[in-house]
């Protein structure tokens, strides 16, 4: 039987797959692992999302990001709620990324 925290269920997160992201070196390994991990749809909508993130956070209006990133309007709003109603990953890492210019 698998520990609790490596059970893989609905809402339960594999903690092993996120330890495995925390030892990848550089831009280059990530994309690799992530290219192997997701399909080219998949990855193009996490990117779609995080621009959708970093647009809204700098106070660009609905209609600027979907004609910047073609995102829908759902996208959109499904990211701005997670942009408020969330643990702050995006403010985190757009902080951090801000500290490295």
């Amino acid at each position: 039987m698998a520990a609790p925290g490596n059970r893989i269920g609905k809402k339960e997160k594999n903690e092993d797959f996120y330890k495995a992201i925390l030892l990848l070196k550089d831009e280059e390994e990530c994309y690799s692992f992530f290219r192997d991990v997701c399909t080219i749809a998949e990855l193009r909508a996490m990117e779609q999302r995080f621009e959708v993130a970093r647009m809204l956070t700098q106070g660009k209006v609905y209609s600027e990001i979907l004609e910047r990133t073609g995102a829908s309007s759902a996208t959109i709003s499904r990211v701005a709620r997670s942009l408020t109603d969330s643990d702050g990953g995006y403010e985190r890492i757009f902080a951090r990324m801000k500290g490295e210019k």
